[in-house]
């Protein structure tokens, strides 16, 4: 097992890390439903609530936290202390949505809940181009009751609230997000698939086209019962998964090899940043046991385009 320090514990299934400058680092709570950062000594401060399912969020280019609200379209199961995402609850989701939180007085604004007519389902993560946009996903909503999956997109937007694109369709319950080093391709991981995806990007919120059945599409697929969640993008290009079930970060080369599994002992390991001297340190996720975990990274950080 990687050597890994233990910030804080606590936390009601974090998610959605952002390392600041300051040191400190926020997390979304998605059952608490909060925002939340936790300073370098382990304290926990609320910046705000977040009514529904807090998930991926990040950094916008005016300094205030995007994130991608899943609606509550999970419900907490304590599986013998493993804190787990258990089944839909209409009654309790509010609807999917992209909101923008201000760091000064902890106000959320909604900014997005549909996209062409098409409502959103349960958005999941999130990453800023240079541009000043970002991408994210929709995941989606499998619900048991009703026998039914969503079949869902990647989609483009702007800050302000003035445009949303689907830039790609159809996916099967995308969640982590992320471009590479030189803005010239955007990753997304597919949970139930286990696959890592990869296109082109031809310009801002405008993906190179890819056929059905076009193999260089995926850049890596994972065998047996291993489910991706969100992840990072380091320095080297790396695509860093959180990965459920084998309960770690499986690093992803930009060619497609398996370079490594760095274990954490979670089985819902789910997120990863980069941040510290040099970005070298890595942020994790346990959000089964509710931890937010450490490590130095063996491979070279990335710094993203916003940061406060």
């Amino acid at each position: 097992m990687a050597e890994l320090t233990e910030i804080t514990s606590g936390l009601r299934f974090p998610e959605g890390p952002i390392a600041m400058l300051d040191g400190s680092v926020i997390v979304v709570e998605m059952f608490g439903p909060r925002l939340t950062r936790v300073l370098p000594d382990g304290t926990k401060q609320t910046i705000a609530e977040i009514p529904g399912g807090p998930n991926g969020a990040a950094i916008g280019p005016d300094g205030a936290v995007y994130l991608c609200n899943n609606g509550g379209c999970f419900q907490p199961v304590d599986l013998g202390g493993l804190m787990f995402p258990g089944a839909f609850d209409p009654a309790l989701y509010i609807g999917g949505r992209i909101q923008r939180v201000d760091l000064g007085d902890g106000s959320v604004t909604d900014l997005y809940t549909e996209c062409d007519g098409h409502p959103l389902r349960a958005p999941n993560d999130i990453v800023f181009d240079a541009h000043g946009g970002f991408y994210f996903t929709d995941h989606g909503i499998r619900d048991h009751h009703a026998r039914t999956s969503d079949i869902t997109g990647i989609y483009y937007a702007l800050p302000d609230g003035s445009s949303i694109t689907e830039v790609a369709f159809p996916v099967d319950a995308p969640n982590g997000i992320g471009l590479s080093p030189d803005g010239t391709k955007v990753y997304w991981a597919e949970t139930m698939t286990g696959r890592v995806y990869e296109r082109t990007i031809v310009s801002p919120g405008v993906l190179a086209e890819a056929a059905a059945i076009d193999p260089s599409a995926v850049l890596c697929g994972l065998p047996g019962f291993q489910l991706f969640d969100s992840l990072g993008v380091d320095g080297a290009g790396n695509v860093c998964v959180a990965t459920l079930v084998n309960g770690g970060i499986t690093v992803i080369s930009p060619a497609g090899e398996v370079l490594e599994h760095i274990a954490t002992g979670d089985l819902m390991t789910t997120n990863i940043c980069f941040g510290g001297p040099e970005y070298g340190t890595a942020f994790i996720t346990s959000s089964g046991f509710g931890k937010l975990l450490s490590m130095p990274w063996p491979y070279p950080g990335l710094q993203l385009h916003y940061e406060a």
